[in-house]
């Protein structure tokens, strides 16, 4: 069994967090900004709260008889109470002797077209823990996009503001960095895991490298852009963050609507219909936080009985990118008209310039990941270097045929003596344009969980699955 390190790094990030914002809120306090003070708890308490109930809301406690670790999340103490269960289960493993297990059977990568298969023995233990590593694993997707950035964000902003970088500001920035970061590469690493889940997916070192950089160049950038461009118009800003942000909250409601599907009512039974509706307006709402900073793994699909469009092809990934980079080269070239005496010290040319060149490296680190890094590679039906040529073949297609070059010209009348030719045949040239979805992106359910408590409950979840990572399970008596 792996050490739970997954864990523990989410933890550590939250409690650090959590901890330099408290304690910046306070110099805030005894400077008298208690404008600063008050969002820099805002963007604190909030996120906690909602990963408080993300683990009460995985775990089902609500439906059981535990009242000290309810109030324990009430307490705002609940990551830390479930990391040392976490702990405690994994280091109970081997001592004492499960009476049941599950058996497991996985594909391993294909080699020269053919794929074994893999059975292997997963015990009570093993099952609680995974259930633990996937609820940790969307906590630390919450903490990162709904508090982690717009925290960074304000931040970097005061720091602008006031010309100056305190050490509690810096310690609170980089961490929130690093917390966003690991957010978005556990957001990739899981997507892969349940969308390819019959098979053993490994992922190298080599992998998390280049998702680590891939994410490091984009957010930062971003953060940077949205911040130089707030400095210099305030007003402005807010159109830009709402209009990026209703897109991406209203696009999963409008497909659903467009698609005349049922209202989803297999997320969870003990919910009615107005708990389910709250659910998914969170899903939303995460969904659209991940967008405003970067691209989102997780294509949101509420006519799905799991939520998740399994099928998102490298075509919307192409043209998330080049409006992205359009819309930050806009946003810059903005800043760099209407910069203020604040900005008198700085090369404004060299900083445009280098913040374009850090988003292009971003994005050449996702072409490599997808190219040679990705785990489950050898099972794309096509290359994400051909799929991006044959959109920028589509593009190119589409702004050919609105040309003037192109446009049908006016025929005159043909005279008598031209109709006395015969008919000639003429080429005729056609140009595909189909834009057919390609089951080439990474995504995962992030809702539907299996809880392993008792040996009863054991039987009746084994059928289910544990987060998507165990399929195909029989029970049998040890």
């Amino acid at each position: 069994m792996r050490f739970p390190s997954s864990i523990f790094v989410s933890v550590s990030l939250f409690t650090a967090e959590t901890t330099a914002a408290l304690y910046l809120s306070s110099t805030y306090r005894s400077a008298g900004d208690q404008i600063w003070q008050g969002l820099t708890l805002l963007f604190t308490l909030v996120p906690s709260v909602l990963v408080q109930l993300t683990l009460t809301f995985i775990h089902r406690d609500l439906s059981r008889d535990r009242p000290l670790i309810l109030l324990l999340h009430i307490l705002q103490l609940g990551p830390i109470v479930r990391c040392l269960e976490a702990f405690c289960i994994y280091g109970s493993v081997g001592r004492v002797e499960e009476p049941y297990v599950s058996i497991t059977r996985k594909k391993q990568m294909p080699r020269r077209g053919q794929a074994e298969e893999v059975e292997r023995q997963v015990g009570q233990a093993e099952g609680k823990l995974f259930t633990h590593r996937a609820a940790f694993a969307r906590t630390s997707v919450i903490q990162a996009f709904l508090g982690s950035a717009p925290q960074l964000t304000l931040q970097l902003y005061i720091c602008v503001l006031q010309q100056g970088v305190s050490i509690g500001r810096g310690t609170l920035m980089v961490i929130s960095l690093l917390s966003i970061v690991y957010g978005a590469l556990r957001c990739n690493i899981l997507a892969i895991k349940i969308k390819y889940d019959d098979y053993e997916v490994d992922v190298r070192p080599m992998a998390y490298v280049c998702i680590f950089l891939w994410r490091s160049f984009e957010i930062a950038t971003r953060v940077v852009v949205l911040v130089l461009f707030s400095s210099v118009l305030q007003l402005w800003i807010l159109p830009v963050v709402l209009l990026n942000f209703l897109v991406f909250f209203l696009y999963p409601w409008i497909l659903f609507w467009q698609s005349h599907s049922p209202f989803p009512e297999n997320i969870e039974k003990t919910l009615t219909r107005v708990g389910t509706t709250i659910v998914l307006c969170m899903l939303t709402f995460l969904y659209a936080g991940i967008n405003m900073f970067c691209w989102s793994a997780v294509q949101v699909k509420l006519s799905d009985p799991d939520l998740i469009n399994k099928s998102q092809n490298w075509y919307r990934m192409a043209v998330y990118y080049m409006l992205r980079f359009v819309e930050n080269a806009s946003l810059l070239l903005l800043w760099y008209i209407y910069k203020t005496d604040i900005y008198k010290f700085i090369c404004a040319p060299l900083l445009v310039l280098q913040l374009l060149v850090a988003y292009t490296i971003a994005i050449f680190f996702m072409l490599v990941f997808y190219q040679f890094c990705h785990p489950c590679r050898r099972l794309f039906s096509s290359s994400m270097t051909q799929g991006l040529w044959d959109c920028s073949s589509l593009l190119c297609l589409m702004c050919s045929s609105g040309s003037p070059q192109n446009r049908p010209m006016v025929k005159e009348a043909p005279t008598p003596s031209a109709q006395k030719e015969p008919a000639r045949q003429r080429p005729h040239d056609t140009a595909s344009d189909s834009t057919d979805d390609m089951p080439n992106d990474t995504t995962y359910d992030m809702l539907n969980d299996t809880t392993f408590d008792t040996p009863n409950e054991m039987d009746s979840n084994i059928g289910g699955g544990i987060n998507g990572d165990i399929s195909h399970s029989v029970p049998c008596t040890v």
